[in-house]
């Protein structure tokens, strides 16, 4: 910080270096009760359709981010919002689904540009 300009180190990030490079956009007002995760999702029919009808009709998707790089999965950005009183049905809603998943809501780089 030595001009006055704060640095973040985000090297090792793996929301910046998928997603957040990609996406433009910013923040809404509207995403309240916003969670943030990052899946990886099968490539196979189905998997999507999957995740959408396992999902209780009371949540919305505030941000979807698709990546794939020829791999046999994909690597999905999911913005949810889910109210406070849902926490133990989101939590069941992952474990049924069995896709690798992993909780970014509080990761910086989500903060700095897109929450």
């Amino acid at each position: 910080m030595r001009h006055g300009f704060e640095a973040l180190d985000l090297t090792d990030d793996e929301l910046a270096k998928q997603h957040v490079r990609h996406m433009v956009g910013g923040r809404s007002p509207l995403a309240r009760d916003e969670r943030l995760y990052r899946f990886l999702f099968p490539e196979r029919p189905g998997a999507l359709m999957r995740f959408l009808s396992s999902m209780p009709a009371g949540w919305n998707i505030s941000l979807f981010h698709y990546r794939n790089q020829g791999a046999d999965y994909g690597r999905i950005l999911v913005g949810m919002q889910v109210p406070h009183a849902d926490k133990a049905s989101f939590r069941k809603f992952l474990r049924g689904l069995d896709y690798p998943c992993q909780d970014e809501t509080d990761n910086p780089a989500y903060r700095l540009f897109l929450a």
